[in-house]
């Protein structure tokens, strides 16, 4: 069996080497490259065509997010799982902008970061617990202030069987295989689903099926 190829970024050498020995425990891991900054992640990643890529956010010479962006608008096969020390909504709306899979906080790496990889690497997306709490908790409290109801009663079942596969990183064509339909049908079933919710894109449904729990 093939192991799935990971990079690791973080300016900080000491967390490189943890997250190494983490992640190499697993028999089916292998990490390929380590960079320091964005700069040397684009870099590697074009040498290296790894699976998985962690990447950390707040680095010397280019950040974390940018170095997503560049790296998965030219490689969109490799799986980008972001650590962060921050949860607030913005930061992780502009990791999955920027192409990230996955979004973890640094003090729940070492418990989610092993099941975040698997998950990224099949197209799926992984939030840490904390993260998707979080979401959840300031979504309602935005509800509850504007005085408004949640839209999600609004879909009907298939919208939601949709949405769920949309959010999972699933194709309208591996959709429309799944549910025995076709793809345009699929594709009016996501337009209206994304209408009623007033989502715009493919990160905003993600956060949202992150907040209702629909994914985690």
């Amino acid at each position: 069996m093939s192991k799935i190829r990971i990079l690791l970024v973080d300016d900080h050498t000491v967390i490189r080497v943890g997250l190494k020995l983490l992640l190499e425990r697993q028999t089916d891991f292998e990490v390929v490259g380590e960079a320091e900054d964005g700069r040397k992640a684009i870099q590697l990643a074009g040498e290296l065509q790894p699976d998985a890529i962690v990447m950390d956010v707040a680095m010397p010479n280019l950040n974390g997010i940018e170095a997503t962006r560049q790296i998965t608008a030219a490689l969109p096969k490799i799986a980008v799982v972001v650590l962060s020390m921050h949860s607030d909504e913005s930061y992780v709306m502009r990791a999955l902008k920027a192409g990230a899979r996955g979004y973890l906080l640094k003090d729940s790496a070492e418990a989610d970061l092993i099941q975040a990889i698997r998950m990224v690497v099949t197209g799926k997306s992984f939030f840490s617990p904390a993260v998707s709490k979080m979401l959840l908790e300031d979504y309602v409290h935005n509800l509850r202030q504007r005085g408004i109801e949640d839209s999600y009663d609004l879909l009907t079942p298939r919208e939601r069987e949709v949405l769920q596969l949309a959010a999972e990183g699933k194709s309208n064509k591996e959709a429309a295989a799944l549910l025995n339909l076709s793809s345009y049908t699929v594709e009016t079933h996501r337009t209206n689903l994304m209408g009623k919710l007033g989502l715009h894109s493919v990160p905003e449904l993600i956060l949202y099926a992150v907040r209702k729990g629909i994914i985690g």
